[in-house]
């Protein structure tokens, strides 16, 4: 398994949200770069950065964080955050990412998204993020009541490779992730799922450790407020997973 150390973008600092309610956020770096280069210092493979201002406009606001990112560290990333049509994708390709994550406009514009997946194919990557079950689009603020297990299956039938699924209930908790649904959509797909959301400690990467191997098909977990706060290392990390 892959770690994805998580870098959130709002009004131009590293931040995490609890439960994806950007009224209750945290502040961690002034400046993402800084957090990209600890991540990429203590090891990190792939970096996963999100736009949260992009996702709630709509379109890329953060643009110029990303290629200054893509730009400071010799790892990949991938990006996601407000990206509904060609021209955000292929701005935020050009700044440097090497994938990107559609969320939103993967289930409002299906033409949109066949053409992403026939233009840049497994670079691209679909997220699909749920309450209960439920998948939320447009920043998480909005319920759409398609059952998350569901909607992965009829993406992947129109070719999505890889998926980011996030439980939001337990995202920024630290209580550990939602391994029920995670290993529910794993069984309904043959694509690769990156698990995000609710990691605390390293008995919790070694659990997703172990529900890959019953899977086969879960090839990341995505961490961010537990290596804010310092519960464990990048190094550590993954170990954890390997």
């Amino acid at each position: 398994m892959i770690l994805y150390p998580a870098i959130d973008i709002r009004g131009g600092r590293a931040v995490r949200l609890l439960q994806g309610d950007y009224d209750r956020e945290t502040a961690y770096d002034a400046d993402p770069v800084d957090a990209a280069l600890r991540w990429a210092d203590e090891g990190a493979q792939f970096l996963h950065v999100v736009d949260l201002d992009g996702a709630k406009a709509g379109e890329p606001q953060n643009l110029d964080n990303v290629r200054r990112i893509a730009a400071a560290v010799k790892c990949p990333i991938q990006v996601g955050g407000g990206l509904r049509d060609a021209d955000a994708v292929a701005a935020v390709l050009d700044a440097g990412a090497e994938r990107v994550v559609i969320g939103t406009a993967a289930l409002r514009d299906p033409e949109f998204l066949d053409e992403a997946l026939a233009e840049h194919g497994e670079r691209v990557v679909v997220s699909v993020d749920a309450r209960g079950g439920r998948v939320s689009i447009s920043g998480w603020t909005e319920a759409t009541g398609r059952d998350v297990a569901d909607t992965v299956v009829a993406l992947e039938k129109r070719g999505v490779s890889r998926f980011l699924c996030t439980e939001i209930e337990v995202d920024g908790t630290m209580k550990g992730p939602a391994l029920e649904e995670l290993g529910r959509i794993a069984a309904r797909t043959s694509a690769g799922v990156i698990a995000s959301g609710g990691v605390g400690d390293l008995s919790d990467l070694q659990v997703l450790a172990a529900e890959a191997e019953n899977y086969g098909n879960i090839e990341g977990a995505i961490v961010g407020r537990a290596l804010y706060e310092q519960k464990f290392t990048v190094a550590e990390a993954i170990t954890a997973l390997g």
